[in-house]
């Protein structure tokens, strides 16, 4: 269902982890490990999203650490649609010819 708002799948992907799971934090080869995206992708997702200050990155050492910023003006709208979403896909009927 967010597929038809949110083009872009890494995207999606990124935002259903991180609206869901409002604690995590991660870099960029952990959440590729995740959620098996190519970490260059990722990481240009990641810069968008923390541009449009929906995650925040700190530094430990050379590596950056996202997670979400809990700030973000409609953090729980976004959360309430993730869930709802992810609730709508798995009621989907299986169509089955037969």
């Amino acid at each position: 269902m967010l597929d038809v708002f949110i083009t872009s799948r890494v995207r999606r992907k990124i935002l259903v982890v991180f609206a869901k799971y409002p604690d995590f934090k991660t870099h960029v080869r952990g959440l590729s490990k995740l959620i098996k995206e190519d970490p260059g992708n990722i990481q240009r997702e990641l810069n968008r999203l923390e541009k449009g200050k929906f995650l925040t990155m700190t530094k430990k050492g050379n590596t950056k650490i996202y997670q979400t910023n809990k700030q973000f003006p409609i953090l729980k709208e976004l959360q309430s649609m993730v869930i709802k979403s992810q609730q709508l896909s798995n009621n989907k009927p299986n169509k089955t010819i037969g």
